[in-house]
């Protein structure tokens, strides 16, 4: 919005250009709303308007806790210290998707999920030292 002053006649005028649409221009002028055809083309903005496109959102797929099921523990493959986790709790997971990185022998190792299913606890966190069979993660 840009705000000008004028003086007409002697009269003070305080005018605030909204916007303007192809040949009409939305003013306010002391307070008052107007709409004004302008007579001749107004060049274009140098500053090009950006569109967005619309984001499609995708379905995620969901996977339902049985009623009595139990969980299907995550565990240690070997000693280590835990140093990303990449999944939170109630995420949903797929069969070999990456759960977390874990150091082991100064080496990394990644712990991949062996089923599908929904994350129902974490049992470390990042910087936790665990051995070898301790529970990481439990999968519904």
């Amino acid at each position: 919005m840009k705000k000008f002053k004028f003086t007409i006649h002697g009269n003070d005028y305080a005018v605030d250009v909204h916007g303007i649409e192809d040949n009409i221009a939305h003013l306010e002028v002391n307070g008052t709303s107007y709409d004004v055809e302008l007579h001749r083309r107004i060049k274009p903005s140098k500053t090009p308007t950006i569109v967005r496109p619309v984001i499609k959102v995708q379905a995620i797929p969901s996977i339902h806790k049985k009623e009595g099921g139990s969980s299907h523990p995550i565990l240690a493959p070997l000693p280590g210290n835990i140093q990303i986790l990449k999944v939170g709790k109630g995420d949903i997971v797929e069969k070999g998707q990456l759960l977390l990185v874990m150091e082991a022998m100064k080496m990394e190792n990644r712990v991949l999920s062996d089923r599908a299913g929904v994350v129902e606890t974490i049992r470390v966190q990042p910087g936790d030292a665990v051995l070898q069979g301790d529970t990481l993660i439990e999968i519904v």
